[in-house]
């Protein structure tokens, strides 16, 4: 017969009393960041951790990659799922602080290095639970989110990281500067956008500056090609449909007094609506044929589609949101009114299971900690990292009790 206990409260008073624990993970992830599909020594040591906390399975390399996958096993076969990214930023740390990172020119600017930490602090709090946990904890620590081409989310599903238990439900988080520190958030249906790429070449015919009319000048039909994709969110898209076209490099040329034969650009898209998605290029295409077409060149154009939109299930996030609640009080926890447009591969196992993404608030601004994601003096309040871990901890406790 198992003893009843109250989780919330067992789950906060853990998550505080490892709290040190927390913040020492947490900072040596950072000083030691690693780049999409090289995390080869942040996955030695989370795998150190796991075992030494007493998970009862722990799978390195999984799927031929650097994930680590652990499972807690609990009384009954229903299966949660816990999901961290592990891969840094290739960019220079300029924060200063005394546990900044230690490797040139890579950084955990994205707060994977806390998202980590965090999984790693609902594994223990959860295993120090395990007499009471009603069914499986799978914990999935990923490589390769911010690159869509080295085994991120969707190579793991393909490797059945979903399966074996299979998995009922999936969470996640990820730090949110714009929240204050100790409060989350999150909302029910489209939460993030989708994430796609594309390089677009223009192939004109070379000539010198002062004889324009011997070539076909690709800078010119490249600007106008820009000037074209530009009015296709504002003249062809759903103003109740947000989407983002946007161009964010151009090369091209030789020297001031030569018509360059060839102008490359690249750029990416961002929609919420999977139809959208999957419109938008199409559009482009015939933006780019129209305008090379009218100019006598040719193009090349190749569109890669990244990760899908990330669209929270109606059921996992009211559980979710209810469950914040009961945790850590109704004021913090936040239900948000838009979704963002950033991109976000955790969307992929949305589309295999239901689940819930959640903001986890980071910022103090009394601490000078206010800086956006993906910047070079970006920082946390690490007195989140608790609270992340209480969380994640708690949802999954709660998720198998419920539907054991």
């Amino acid at each position: 017969m198992s003893i009843h206990i109250d989780a919330a409260y067992e789950i906060k008073k853990l998550a505080q009393e490892i709290k040190e624990d927390l913040i020492r993970w947490r900072r040596h992830i950072h000083m030691h960041p690693e780049l999409s599909g090289e995390e080869y020594n942040t996955a030695k040591f989370v795998a150190q951790k796991l075992r030494e906390f007493g998970v009862d399975e722990v799978i390195e390399n999984f799927g031929g990659t650097t994930a680590v996958v652990g499972l807690i096993r609990g009384k009954h076969d229903i299966t949660v799922a816990l999901r961290a990214d592990m891969d840094a930023l290739p960019m220079e740390e300029k924060t200063g602080k005394p546990y900044a990172s230690q490797i040139p020119k890579v950084m955990h600017s994205c707060g994977h290095d806390a998202h980590t930490a965090v999984l790693l602090g609902a594994a223990k709090i959860l295993t120090a639970l395990k007499e009471h946990l009603q069914g499986n904890v799978k914990l999935i620590f990923q490589p390769c989110e911010e690159r869509h081409d080295c085994g991120g989310a969707k190579k793991l599903i393909e490797e059945g990281v979903l399966e074996s238990p299979k998995v009922s439900a999936i969470f996640g988080l990820h730090v949110f500067p714009e929240l204050p520190a100790g409060t989350v958030g999150t909302r029910i249906g489209h939460f993030m956008a989708s994430s796609d790429v594309f390089t677009i070449k223009i192939k004109g015919k070379g000539s010198h500056a002062s004889r324009p009319h011997q070539g076909v000048d690709s800078v010119l039909v490249a600007a106008q090609v820009i000037n074209t994709l530009h009015h296709i969110v504002s003249r062809k898209v759903d103003p109740l449909h947000p989407a983002v076209l946007t161009i964010g490099r151009i090369k091209g040329g030789y020297a001031d007094n030569i018509i360059p034969d060839e102008v490359e650009m690249g750029g990416t898209v961002r929609t919420l609506s999977l139809e959208l998605r999957d419109q938008i290029p199409k559009w482009m295409e015939n933006a780019i044929w129209g305008v090379t077409l009218s100019y006598g060149a040719a193009y090349q154009f190749d569109y890669r589609q990244g990760t899908p939109p990330v669209i929270n299930d109606e059921k996992t996030t009211k559980f979710a949101l209810g469950m914040m609640k009961y945790l850590l009080g109704e004021e913090n926890v936040v239900e948000l009114e838009n979704p963002s447009m950033g991109g976000e591969d955790f969307a992929e196992y949305l589309m295999k299971v239901p689940g819930t993404f959640i903001r986890l608030g980071i910022r103090n601004e009394e601490k000078g900690i206010k800086a956006p994601l993906h910047s070079p003096v970006f920082d946390i309040d690490e007195d989140a990292l608790p609270v992340g871990a209480s969380v994640m901890a708690f949802l999954a406790y709660k998720w198998v009790e419920e539907h054991s």
